[in-house]
């Protein structure tokens, strides 16, 4: 192979330079452990225990909000008894005002002659 400085990368194909860099990270792993060392990427890693924290922060937020629904519900719960209440009580009124405007109407009309 040509030394580095003489080669041109736009002549080399992909598939033999992914090749190439293949091989020499078999050969030199201490080159990737240097990289990830060096990057910070090991340091973004979540922990068993992290993972765990992150867990219980979840669950936590997660009771919070189905209690607050909870509240929701019961205030929907109540406004719809409230409505059903309402609904109830003017069926019967337009029932009883229908039936009383029936019986003035029957005991005002005079007998036809």
């Amino acid at each position: 192979m040509q030394p580095a400085e003489n080669v041109d990368l736009n002549q080399i194909s992909p598939v033999v330079l992914e090749e190439a860099i293949a091989n020499y990270l078999k050969k030199h792993p201490e080159v990737i452990e240097r990289a990830l060392l060096s990057s910070g990427f090991l340091d973004k890693l979540a922990t068993k225990e992290d993972l765990r924290l992150l867990i219980e922060m979840m669950d936590k937020r997660f009771e919070a909000v189905d209690k607050r629904f909870e509240s929701v519900d019961k205030r929907f719960e109540s406004l719809e008894k409230r409505l059903t209440f309402m609904q109830w009580f003017m069926g019967f009124g337009f029932a009883f005002l229908s039936v009383l405007i029936v019986l003035i109407k029957f005991l005002t009309v005079g007998p036809y002659p």
